[in-house]
């Protein structure tokens, strides 16, 4: 949970964007895409994913190309926010994502991570045992999973928006959203050519 990914580099860049509200509910949508991958798991619909190459893969380069999409689009919010010639540039502490976005930004991309899929199907069925309730175990594992995933991003969320209220509009505010725009993008491409 604490490794820092893309859910983490999407948390950091959404705060700094948009303010604690951003970060919290890109930390919400992560975990609600995570209690979707317990299910999934918890149903077998996980091992078909992992069981069908062309899925698999389709999934693997959504994911990539949804975390470029990302970067490029903050690289390209970094780049407009910065002073334009001929006016005064104003600092800004008005938040530019709101908090519905984020939460579908953190979903997508935690669907759209291959990672989820591999580590949903083989970490969590060894601590539940077959039988009559194994489904619910998954599921009850998925939760406390996310709900840990969750606390942690927010963690991010609460002590990133001072920084980004100081230096919002500023030339470190915008190299430090270029650099997150330029992680997503790694991320994307290592998604991309990562073989699992």
């Amino acid at each position: 949970i604490v490794t820092p990914g893309p859910d983490t580099a999407l948390t950091v860049r959404n705060t700094l964007l948009g303010g604690r509200r951003a970060g919290i509910f890109t930390a919400l949508g992560v975990s609600a895409g995570q209690i979707t991958w317990s299910v999934a798991t918890s149903l077998g619909l996980v091992a078909l994913v992992l069981a069908s190459e062309p899925v698999f893969q389709t999934l693997k380069l959504l994911g990539a190309a949804y975390l470029t999409f990302l970067g490029i689009q903050s690289i390209r919010s970094a780049i407009r926010s910065g002073p334009q010639p001929g006016f005064k540039h104003e600092r800004s502490n008005a938040p530019r994502l709101p908090g519905a976005a984020a939460l579908r930004q953190g979903l997508i991309s935690n669907l759209a991570n291959p990672k989820m899929a591999v580590f949903f199907a083989s970490v969590l069925p060894q601590f539940a045992s077959a039988g009559q309730g194994m489904l619910s175990t998954l599921v009850f594992l998925g939760v406390i999973f996310s709900l840990l995933t969750f606390s942690w991003l927010t963690l991010y969320a609460v002590i990133i928006p001072r920084a980004g209220r100081s230096i919002y509009g500023t030339g470190i505010g915008r190299a430090l959203e270029s650099l997150a725009g330029v992680v997503l993008i790694g991320l994307g491409l290592k998604v991309a050519t990562e073989a699992y």
